[in-house]
């Protein structure tokens, strides 16, 4: 996350914002194709039972949650590519061809890619929260069912 910071930090007139850019691009590139590998996977390999709070209302909001993860990371990595088309990032990132925006909140998907990134870190934070809970206080071993190959 502090990588994000020093690229949304740097002004776009600053040389170094070329290689924060690149960097955070390459991220976001990584992030789309780990969702497709991980998307196809879940979809092919066995799913262990459903972890289970012993209250409903939790069970169902971590369903949900697991969902809206997917759906929030996918629109995430589409707003960062039509960002990043829009403004010709890959040519002037990659390739060295123009210049910068002054603004990159002139593009209609900045404010969308800013939102999403805002509610993913909070989700992060809550998800992080519910498997020290499962971990720590439930002790039900949720962490090492995650693992390749376990199925507690």
């Amino acid at each position: 996350m502090r990588g994000h910071f020093i690229t949304v930090a740097t002004p776009n007139n600053d040389p170094e914002k070329i290689g924060h850019l690149k960097g955070h691009m390459m991220m976001g590139m990584a992030v789309g194709v780990f969702l497709i590998v991980r998307l196809v996977l879940r979809w092919f390999s066995t799913k262990p039972e459903p972890a289970s709070s012993a209250m409903p209302w939790a069970d169902k909001l971590a369903r949900l949650m697991h969902i809206l993860f997917y759906i929030l990371i996918f629109l995430q990595v589409g707003a960062g590519m039509a960002m990043s088309i829009g403004a010709n990032l890959p040519d002037i990132v990659f390739n060295g061809n123009g210049s910068l925006p002054t603004d990159f909140w002139s593009l209609p998907t900045r404010g969308m890619h800013s939102a999403i990134a805002l509610v993913l870190a909070g989700m992060i934070c809550l998800h992080a929260g519910a498997a020290l809970y499962h971990q720590f206080v439930l002790k039900d071993g949720l962490l090492a069912r995650m693992w390749f190959g376990k199925r507690n």
